[in-house]
């Protein structure tokens, strides 16, 4: 895509920036659980503070549909920051108090209905009293929300670095990968990654398909799947994109065994069976053994890889996360030896890089789930079109 304005090339200093960041992090009894999408937002937010912007920064928690949700403050992400807390988006009564360096953290954009509507009233309100807007939050700059695109009609605006970051690595990625490139999708439904599976079939030399989709793929060729998570109904499209591949001399590996057990419980006992042996009564909720070390093996000759989505329940553990974490270690490994690239996305993929401890041995790991998908499908995101240079 085209070059977007970075905020990089601006001189900030007594400048008022409206920052945009995605915080919608996983909180469990008043605990941050995951702080990823919080601590890579810190370069852009230092960067800011240092060259003596007054950074007023924005986003969103959960979905509480226009109204007040305590559970859904943002007030536990300030807390985590260390930095002053606005305790509604629309106030502007502290601003004039702020000084050249200062940071503080706006409540929930999404107690406003008209910010999940692209409102343009919403974005004038929160645009007023501000001289910049920076977007930094491309996980969710593949919406049309009021503080992503209808703000842009407001103020001048511009891309943090986490934002440039993300566009720089991914473009790069799609316009010329050291090959051989191989693509490791996993996850349960094939309905949101249909279009990026058409996409990479066409320059992927590689695609491995595993977890419930997988097994999907493995339906679809006749072969039993027992009482597990399976699209009945997508067997058509399944079939299309095999075809599609074997059109593009992409060669498509789907799973050759899995990790069954006879209840769908994380405390049932696994047992691995050939993907042409699962049982009427098998719940299948894993990639087997022999599929992990297929999947690890290919590494071996790899270039540049990509992956999305994890091969089964790894938020349940080793036992069902086996798949998973072996190939996490695995893909770590390599990536930490120079031996290849390794891009990772999704908030999934991603915990199951730290439940290792291995995500900063990765080469990229993007902040995006639904954006990295629709990015590398080759959609020119909405966030992303009022940045572009004309």
């Amino acid at each position: 895509m085209k070059a977007i304005r970075n905020i990089k090339d601006v001189n900030v200093r007594g400048k008022y920036i409206l920052l945009r960041e995605d915080f919608n992090v996983q909180v469990v009894n008043g605990v941050i659980v995951d702080t990823f999408r919080i601590d890579t937002a810190l370069k852009t937010i230092k960067r800011l503070s240092k060259a003596g912007a007054r950074v007023v920064i924005c986003s969103h928690l959960g979905r509480p549909n226009g109204k007040r949700v305590p559970e859904l403050s943002l007030r536990i992400v300030a807390e985590y920051l260390n930095i002053p807390f606005v305790d509604d988006c629309l106030r502007k009564d502290f601003l004039p108090t702020m000084k050249n360096g200062d940071v503080v953290l706006l409540e929930n954009l999404r107690f406003y209905i008209g910010e999940e509507k692209n409102e343009k009233s919403f974005a004038k309100k929160l645009a007023s009293g501000f001289d910049v807007y920076v977007n930094d939050a491309f996980a969710v700059s593949h919406r049309k929300a009021a503080s992503i695109v209808a703000i842009t009609k407001y103020l001048p605006s511009y891309a943090g670095d986490l934002l440039a970051s993300e566009v720089e690595n991914l473009s790069a990625l799609l316009k010329s990968p050291k090959r051989p490139l191989i693509v490791y999708v996993g996850g349960a439904k094939i309905d949101t990654k249909i279009n990026v599976l058409k996409k990479l079939v066409g320059i992927a030399d590689k695609i491995v398909i595993g977890g419930a989709m997988g097994t999907t793929f493995n339906f679809a060729l006749g072969l039993p799947v027992g009482n597990s998570l399976c699209e009945f109904d997508k067997t058509k499209v399944a079939l299309k994109i095999l075809k599609l591949a074997y059109k593009n001399n992409c060669e498509i590996l789907l799973p050759i065994d899995k990790g069954v057990g006879k209840v769908f419980d994380k405390n049932t006992t696994r047992t691995n069976r050939d993907a042409g042996q699962i049982a009427d009564d098998d719940v299948i909720m894993d990639d087997g053994k022999k599929t992990t070390a297929r999947n690890i093996d290919l590494l071996k000759n790899a270039k540049t890889i990509i992956w999305n989505g994890t091969f089964g329940l790894a938020e349940w553990g080793k036992k069902w996360g086996y798949s998973s974490f072996e190939f996490a270690k695995h893909l770590a490994h390599l990536s930490k030896a120079k031996k290849l690239k390794a891009i990772v996305g999704g908030g999934d993929t991603v915990a199951a890089l730290d439940a290792c401890g291995v995500r900063k041995d990765i080469s990229y790991v993007s902040t995006g789930g639904g954006a990295f998908l629709e990015f590398i499908e080759g959609k020119t995101l909405p966030g992303l079109i009022p940045l572009i240079n004309k």
